[in-house]
């Protein structure tokens, strides 16, 4: 038994000594260590001073093993270290990827900066609406006809008629509702109407809203606002003009148009060769929705406007199909 001994502890010593990696390191330790332990589950024939003699052996040379097991390994660990310090600076950096914001995202942070620099305040508001803040107090009757453009998505509920917004306007009504005048605020967010998806619908789209209400405030004022936006938003000199329109909720009501930011008014295919781009809808706030918001109409007025945000992002950058924001192609997106 003790020859069984000395040769396993010059073989376990030898091959764990002679280890050229961690794996191989592991495999002998684990090999001998087990041939090892076999020695203790032959003493059963032997007298009780044998197996003293013998299990006090074994013993020895089972730390022995281990001992030089550990020192070999630390071998490997300082090695692994004293290679890792070296940095070659001449290979090429990995370069990280991380993500970006939204190119929706990025256009309404720029024309909430240019507002802000104009002293408008941003405000935010539920996108689930109830139906009195979407249409009834911003003079949309239960039978009124222009209910049948924002014809939408209403949500079942027991206690009130709930639906997703079909415009930013009812935060107009909340922020008067709560806030003494005078206002000057943006309201930017998602808004969902029943469209037929194309190039230039979808289903669901973003809207800035804005209002200006004080005790003096024209539609010189609002011409003054629009035109500095938009030559902030697009980096050039345009003209706008006002056409006569119709809204529930302002009154006297128009269209805006802008010069056409392609052909710079000379005529082209975008503009179908009129040389204007119609941008926005505005008008002078209803009195009847001021009174809905708790605002005294004789003694305060203003005017109100929204875009539509996708299609101003379109025609900033060119792009042709509004879906192209929505559906998730890295392709596109991170072009911006």
């Amino acid at each position: 038994m003790n020859k069984k001994l000395e040769s396993i502890k010059e073989k376990a010593l030898q091959e764990i000594n002679s280890s050229k990696d961690e794996n191989s390191l592991n495999e002998n330790y684990r090999k001998n260590f087990k041939e090892l332990s076999s020695v203790f589950s032959q003493m059963g024939d032997l007298s009780s001073e044998e197996k003293k003699a013998i299990g006090v052996k074994a013993n020895e040379i089972k730390q022995l093993v281990t001992r030089a097991f550990e020192e070999k390994k630390e071998t490997f660990v300082k090695e692994k270290k004293d290679n890792s310090s070296f940095f070659d600076i001449t290979i090429p950096g990995k370069k990280t990827k991380i993500g970006h914001l939204h190119p929706i995202t990025q256009a309404i942070n720029e024309a909430e900066n240019i507002f802000r620099g104009m002293g408008f305040s941003l405000v935010e508001g539920p996108e689930l609406e109830d139906e009195w803040h979407n249409f009834d107090a911003l003079n949309f009757p239960a039978d009124h006809p222009a209910r049948e453009m924002q014809d939408t998505f209403f949500v079942k509920s027991k206690n009130k008629k709930l639906l997703m917004r079909t415009h930013t306007s009812p935060v107009q009504i909340r922020y008067m509702k709560t806030h003494k005048p005078p206002y000057r605020i943006i309201v930017p967010g998602r808004v969902f109407r029943n469209e037929a998806t194309d190039a230039s619908h979808e289903v669901n789209f973003y809207q800035i809203e804005g209002l200006m209400i004080d005790k003096e405030i024209s539609v010189a004022n609002f011409k003054a606002v629009i035109e500095e936006f938009c030559r902030a938003f697009f980096g050039q000199d345009v003209k706008i003009r006002l056409r006569p329109s119709f809204f529930p909720f302002t009154e006297p009501s128009f269209e805006v148009d802008m010069s056409c930011s392609e052909c710079k008014g000379k005529g082209c295919s975008l503009c179908s060769q009129t040389g204007w781009l119609e941008i926005l809808g505005a008008g002078m706030v209803h009195p009847n929705v001021l009174e809905n918001s708790g605002v005294d109409s004789k003694k305060w007025q203003g005017f109100a406007f929204g875009f539509g945000w996708d299609r101003w992002i379109m025609l900033k950058y060119k792009i042709n199909d509004v879906r192209l924001f929505y559906n998730g192609d890295l392709r596109f997106l991170n072009q911006f």
